[in-house]
């Protein structure tokens, strides 16, 4: 495929997330005055800062084969600019709750991929979490309002079959016929090793004596530091901002909002184990909360209980007892695949499809040989939430990478075909749009050669 169209798409692939160009962006007189304005649309502005840092992330996300012009990263940019202008224009709007879960996602996606809270503040030079908050709040606002107006311009767009075998024709004909890589659908059996009542009384009197001792007057942050299982109390003095929005377990949000200042809960339970909560400010919709998190052990020889139970069901599967559908239904303890004959959903697209390409090394290993019908090994796992099980997997379905084809790929023919139809919708408003919207480019980029009409020349 032409060098272009794989740059646009990286480009587009960046912009969709635009976590770092709103987070440098700035747009206050000092900032200005710094920094070079490239172009103004409408009332957004797009700094020279802003170019190299795009450029940068796409030859990040690429690995260095993907090298663009500041022309053509200004030429996006501005793109999604006229976007947000048009937004703002068309009554577009995004309420707060909108804009708040994002905000929290995208703290918890930089969290891991920094390592803590606090390195990210420090990463984009922040003073504290509020005003990161408050940073990412505009950004992903933005991001919203141009998701938004995009869905509105292309909602009546759709795609015959009549029009998706021409586009797949047309991609044949010019040799560049997309390669699907291999998929697998599979499905899980997960037998849970719980703690007994009498450790989840334990760790329930460990907490409640904790809860009497600060009341006492010991420091509930050197309690949290001691005993907590949760690695993020020491990040930002251990506290947590918490609104109803937030991307949190339901239990911790209600029982944050249920304290008085100064105040600390009894012991309740959540998916992650036991906590206690001191709730330390109210700000408005937002509680500034700590909590103590503490997880039951489960004994070893429940674990070796588990353990034998999960092969004994593989080998009655393998033995033609009851089939993989029949032994999730009688004995899985995963509720949220119990229903569907154990299929695991693909967290990140929200599909039953998982591409082997860039697929979890741990994971690929498990399922990388298995054919369609095939059950893997047995294995222990263990969650986040500090549950430990034993599971195996079951391929349910398996295709291989290949040429894309007509009728095997229709649905994914169609798509491409639909979002290609979507881009060039969106094409033609802004031809139009430019016409009538206020655009000033800075001098040094008055010299790029645009696909579309920014600087509003007159056609000879």
């Amino acid at each position: 495929m032409p060098q272009k169209t794989t740059t646009l798409k990286y480009i587009k692939l960046c912009t969709a997330f635009v976590f770092l160009f709103g987070i440098i962006q700035k747009a206050n007189a000092q900032k200005v005055k710094i920094d070079g304005v490239a172009v103004v649309i409408g009332k957004n502005i797009v700094l020279d800062s802003d170019i190299e840092k795009f450029k940068l992330e796409i030859e990040k996300q690429s690995e260095g084969r993907i090298t663009i012009s500041d022309c053509e990263m200004l030429e996006e940019l501005m793109q999604q600019k006229l976007l947000s202008h048009h937004a703002v224009i068309d009554s577009v709007t995004v309420s707060d709750a909108e804009v708040n879960a994002r905000v929290d996602r995208s703290i918890q996606y930089f969290t891991q991929q920094y390592g803590s809270i606090d390195r990210v503040i420090a990463a984009y030079g922040m003073n504290d979490l509020t005003d990161l908050k408050a940073e990412l709040y505009s950004v992903q606002k933005d991001n919203l309002l141009i998701n938004k107006e995009q869905a509105k311009l292309t909602e009546k767009v759709d795609v015959t079959p009549e029009e998706v075998r021409l586009y797949y024709n047309g991609l044949k004909d010019k040799g560049e016929l997309p390669e699907f890589t291999a998929e697998i659908e599979l499905a899980h059996l997960v037998l849970k090793a719980k703690p007994t009542p009498q450790e989840n009384k334990k760790i329930i009197d460990q907490l409640t004596e904790i809860r009497q001792e600060v009341l006492d007057g010991a420091s509930f942050r050197l309690k949290a530091i001691i005993n907590s299982k949760d690695p993020g109390v020491t990040q930002n003095g251990g506290k947590i901002m918490v609104t109803k929005e937030a991307g949190l377990v339901k239990e911790f949000k209600e029982t944050s909002f249920a304290l008085e200042k100064g105040e600390i809960s009894k012991p309740f339970k959540s998916m992650f184990g036991y906590h206690i909560i001191m709730l330390h400010e109210i700000k408005g919709n937002t509680r500034v909360v700590s909590h103590i998190l503490m997880q039951p052990e489960v004994p070893d020889s429940r674990l070796k209980e588990v353990q034998l139970k999960v092969e004994e069901i593989k080998r009655d599967i393998e033995a033609g007892k009851l089939t993989f559908a029949e032994a999730v239904k009688q004995y899985s303890d995963d509720e949220a695949t119990k229903k569907s004959e154990g299929l695991i959903v693909n967290p990140y697209t929200g599909e039953s499809k998982f591409n082997l390409v860039g697929m979890d090394p741990a994971l690929y290993a498990r399922v990388s040989d298995l054919k369609k019908g095939e059950i893997s090994d047995t294995f222990y796992d263990e969650e986040r939430s500090g549950e430990k099980m034993y599971k195996f997997l079951y391929m349910r379905e398996r295709t291989n990478t290949h040429k894309a084809d007509l009728v095997e790929d229709y649905v994914k023919i169609q798509d491409l075909a639909l979002k290609k139809k979507k881009e060039e919708t969106i094409e033609n408003w802004a031809v139009e749009k430019i016409k009538d919207t206020y655009v000033k480019l800075g001098k040094e980029y008055k010299k790029c050669t645009f696909n579309k009409n920014w600087k509003k020349e007159v056609s000879k």
